[in-house]
């Protein structure tokens, strides 16, 4: 053969080769890329639903792989956090919003389009914003309901079912062998939720007329053991102890308790009625929410906004709902019968439908900034309060310098 055409062969040969290999690359690359990595905080035990889910939309969307990672509660923010420094984090995460806010503040996180949230209950997506930006996709809710012992009622000195901790304030036992309530002061941001509903929530508020009455009371119940002395010390686990041992009358708590309460304590859980949530000066309830977000760097973006709402589309909200007693964030899915209709006797129903309807009533949340921080200052003040009697005025003149700082 002429050396020329051996030459062009030669480079005709190379060129398929270049192109094969090219896009063999290619096809990796996009395969790769069109994997979701997707974390969740501890889901592993709806391992089957969220399977389905995961298989559905794969065959809706045969251009998309979604890789599914359950990390314990514990880890997640650390793990989210020194994932989101590498140039390969997951695509979509399962976070508070409190530490999902923490990460917008960094510019760490993608932002949402608001015509994409139209879904969802506007209260829930609001939580998710920071400066006019969203941040997140709503996941699920919870909100507290109160729940009373019949029995204990009968042995109190009442005019009506209360509606706020200051109805609730005003009852006391005709004996000593029980407590109206147990607040748990200092677990968390407990102390801090409830000033929120009397509208104390920035440092000015704290030495107003309304936020020295409410300390009073707290220091007046406790020192007349309408609560018990460990309400300083001891955790929500604990009064709900104390409360399927008949120890208290009333307790707040997730409507998620209830079934613990039935398994324990059968004789309490016959004796238990269901009312709303204590509320405080504004009306409002409290809740509790979990989002999804998407970090910055990314590379599937698109692909992870598609799955987190399909995810949490009403059908799928309403199984999940079903599988693990929270409350669907998605406005369709609470218009479902399981969340209307009441079963009569039923309290676990009852409560479902109390907490769903609350969503329609909620008490803005904060965002804190050093929110550890001020947790333990909100502690320290009215531990300092309660147990060493300081003055109420100038531990509040305290607390009120310190949140200063912070800001």
């Amino acid at each position: 053969m002429n050396k020329k055409y051996l030459i062009i062969f030669f480079l005709v040969i190379c060129l398929f080769v270049s192109l094969f290999v090219f896009s063999k690359t290619k096809n990796n690359d996009i395969t790769k890329n069109n994997t979701v990595v997707f974390w969740t905080l501890q889901l592993g035990t709806f391992d089957n639903y969220i399977n389905r889910v995961i298989n559905d939309f794969e065959k809706e969307n045969p251009g998309i792989k979604i890789k599914w990672i359950d990390v314990p509660y514990s880890e997640g923010e650390k793990r989210t956090l020194a994932a989101i420094l590498t140039d390969n984090p997951p695509d979509l995460v399962n976070l508070t919003p409190d530490f999902s806010l923490l990460l917008a503040q960094k510019n760490a996180l993608y932002f949402i389009n608001k015509d994409n949230l139209k879904q969802y209950l506007p209260s829930l997506t609001e939580p998710l914003k920071y400066k006019d930006n969203y941040f997140g996709v709503p996941f699920y809710a919870t909100s507290a309901v109160t729940l009373y012992n019949k029995n204990l009622l009968k042995k109190i000195n009442y005019k009506h079912l209360p509606k706020t901790y200051d109805d609730l304030f005003q009852y006391f036992p005709e004996n000593k062998s029980f407590y109206i309530t147990m607040i748990s002061f200092s677990e968390n941001d407990t102390l801090l939720k409830i000033l929120n509903k009397y509208n104390i929530n920035s440092p000015d508020s704290l030495l107003s007329n309304d936020s020295i009455r409410l300390f009073k009371e707290f220091k007046r119940i406790y020192d007349e053991n309408i609560v018990p002395k460990e309400s300083i010390t001891q955790t929500h686990r604990d009064s709900l102890e104390k409360y399927m041992s008949g120890q208290l009358a009333f307790i707040v708590t997730g409507a998620n308790f209830i079934n613990m309460i039935k398994e324990n304590a059968p004789s309490v859980y016959e004796n238990t009625e269901i009312l709303p949530q204590l509320t405080g000066k504004t009306g409002l309830y409290d809740y509790s929410l979990m989002n999804f977000v998407i970090p910055k760097k990314s590379h599937n973006k698109d692909a992870a906004l598609k799955f987190a709402l399909y995810f949490t589309n009403k059908q799928n909200q309403l199984e999940f709902s079903k599988l693990t007693s929270v409350l669907p964030v998605n406005q369709d899915t609470l218009k479902d019968d399981y969340f209307i209709k009441n079963i009569e006797g039923d309290i676990q129903t009852q409560a479902r439908i109390i907490s769903a309807t609350q969503l329609n009533k909620l008490q803005p949340q904060l965002k804190y900034r050093n929110k550890k921080e001020l947790n333990i200052l909100s502690s320290d003040c009215i531990g300092q309060i309660l147990i060493n009697n300081a003055n109420i005025k100038e531990s509040l003149e305290k607390f009120y310098t310190s949140w200063v700082k912070l800001q």
